[in-house]
């Protein structure tokens, strides 16, 4: 392949790694960034199968501590019991939901955070209900942000950009097929828990995670009282580190305001059945 090809294939992969994609509308709910065809760069079900493996360990070293909650801790009983609500609704956002082995596991640490991993391994911190008295609504809120990342594939979409950016995966792919560049990336031992999500990845997040807790009966307005109380951390010099990536609390607030007219009649609808 000729030098000059080779160069025209990586700056395409560097325009498409950074490309911002076109709103993709959603019936009867939010609006959501069409997926970039750059995720196909990293197969989805070993990307699952790392996010299982690198979740089962971060549960066996959080029993070897002490931390790991038990069953009978009345804290993972909520959200467990937030999650099956939000569960039947996100087979809208990804296909692939139908068939995974939902996980949701509480860990005992003051730390405010929480996440879900590709493939719905969930992780709560106590910290995050403890210290921010979190009501149902407002675990549903962060339940539902939490499974989008996971439902809108934001951690296989950023290693793909990734790649894309640094090695031109658009010319390895021609070269080698898809495949192979994905198991590449795979097989380099990512670590999917210290993966930063984007700006958009948050914002969007925010929108779909709207749309799942109002379906499942989850108050979205809840969202706000959320983000105030996270607003009053900041404000204490107390943010914890889960705020470091997301849109500024203000910001985040005004777009819960503005969904809000598109979700309030799927809770209202919700609440009636």
């Amino acid at each position: 392949m000729k030098a000059r090809t080779i160069h025209t294939a990586l700056l395409a992969a560097l325009l498409l790694a950074g490309a911002a994609l076109p709103a993709l509308a959603q019936d009867g709910g939010v609006s959501v960034r069409r997926e970039s065809q750059l995720t196909k760069l990293v197969p989805a079900a070993e990307l699952e199968q790392a996010a299982a493996q690198q979740y089962e360990k971060l549960l066996q070293d959080a029993a070897s501590k002490g931390v790991l909650a038990s069953r009978d801790d009345a804290r993972l009983q909520r959200v467990r019991r937030v999650a099956q609500r939000i569960m039947p609704f996100a087979g809208k956002w990804n296909a692939r939901a139908a068939g995974w082995k939902w996980e949701i596991n509480l860990l005992r640490s003051d730390e405010i955070n929480a996440f879900c991993m590709p493939g719905g391994k969930i992780v709560f911190y106590s910290g995050i209900v403890d210290k921010l008295q979190l009501t149902d609504d407002e675990i549903g809120i962060v339940m539902g942000h939490e499974m989008a990342h996971a439902l809108r594939e934001h951690s296989r979409a950023r290693m793909a950009q990734q790649t894309a950016t640094n090695i031109g995966a658009s010319l390895l792919s021609q070269l080698f097929g898809l495949s192979n560049v994905g198991n590449a990336v795979l097989g380099a031992s990512v670590n999917l828990l210290g993966l930063r999500f984007s700006r958009d990845d948050e914002t969007e997040a925010d929108a779909v995670g709207l749309e799942l807790a109002a379906r499942a009966g989850y108050d979205p307005r809840a969202g706000i009282v959320l983000w105030q109380k996270m607003q009053a951390l900041r404000s204490s010099g107390a943010a914890p580190q889960w705020l470091s990536s997301h849109p500024a609390d203000a910001n985040r607030i005004e777009e819960i305001r503005r969904h809000l007219p598109e979700v309030m009649p799927l809770y209202e609808n919700a609440r009636r059945r």
